[in-house]
């Protein structure tokens, strides 16, 4: 059996109810290539045309992002489509002018942006470290860093630094976020995203380590099948591989799976 006919069987109960189903997606290296700036990232058209054609047709459609909410529905551009931002903490609902944030972090984001703000120094930014405000979490990117070893030893000692501090940390793809001292995963905001509603089925489709919660959430949130796919990369964590229903080749295997659900 070909892949692209395993991927239409495995999903062909998804097309026969969309109205009870949840389509969800991780953005950064699902939806839009990676790339060495975050800022610079962008969703091709055709992928959000399909994503707009989606949200007519499934009953609910999300993208779930270690972004902010507003920052991630300003960088896919549809307004009528869900947003679970900063891994879980923040849910934007379709055409809200609000974000619901959850209350558990609000009194720790202070003390999140003072240490960010003290660990962000002459020597940090010298390597290369960019600092991303991202509401109540910040994060330290390396990738594209051009003393790699040296940017690498520089966010171990931040990463210490944050626990002896009493935060959480949390780290991605070329990225240490650092967090409130409170749980927060990308299942956690699908099973609030999810916990009205109520669909029979869903999918969830992302690339990162990150994304292993949000399999978890759904296939605690449906009430039926749940379809967990992941998207293969050269820094795609084998975990998340092995975890998935399907397994699709980068960004143009994303498209691929958009254009499987639109049949």
């Amino acid at each position: 059996m070909s892949a692209q006919l395993a991927i239409s069987e495995t999903i062909a109960p998804l097309r026969a109810d969309p109205v009870h189903t949840a389509v969800l997606f991780d953005i950064d290296g699902t939806l839009a290539p990676i790339v060495r700036h975050a800022s610079d990232a962008h969703i091709p058209e055709d992928t959000r045309r399909l994503l707009i054609a989606l949200a007519k047709r499934y009953g609910i459609v999300g993208c779930v992002s270690g972004r902010p909410a507003v920052v991630a529905r300003q960088m896919v551009g549809i307004g009528s489509i869900a947003y679970v931002g900063n891994h879980g903490l923040e849910r934007l609902a379709p055409g809200a002018a609000d974000v619901t944030l959850d209350r558990r972090v609000q009194s720790h984001t202070r003390r999140v942006h003072a240490f960010a703000e003290a660990a962000d120094t002459a020597e940090a930014q010298r390597l290369r470290l960019r600092l991303e405000d991202k509401g109540p979490i910040v994060a330290f990117h390396w990738r594209g860093a051009p003393d790699e070893e040296a940017a690498l030893a520089a966010v171990a000692r931040i990463e210490d630094d944050a626990h002896a501090a009493g935060l959480a940390t949390h780290r991605g793809r070329k990225v240490l976020e650092i967090r409130p001292p409170v749980p927060i995963d990308k299942g956690r905001g699908i099973a609030l995203l999810l916990r009205r509603s109520h669909p029979a089925s869903g999918l969830y489709v992302g690339d990162d380590m990150t994304d292993l919660d949000a399999f978890r959430g759904l296939r605690d949130a449906v009430t039926g099948l749940a379809v967990c796919v992941a998207v293969s990369s050269d820094e795609a964590s084998p975990e998340l591989l092995a975890d998935a229903d399907i397994v699709v080749e980068g960004t143009a295997g994303v498209r691929g799976l958009l254009v499987e659900l639109m049949r």
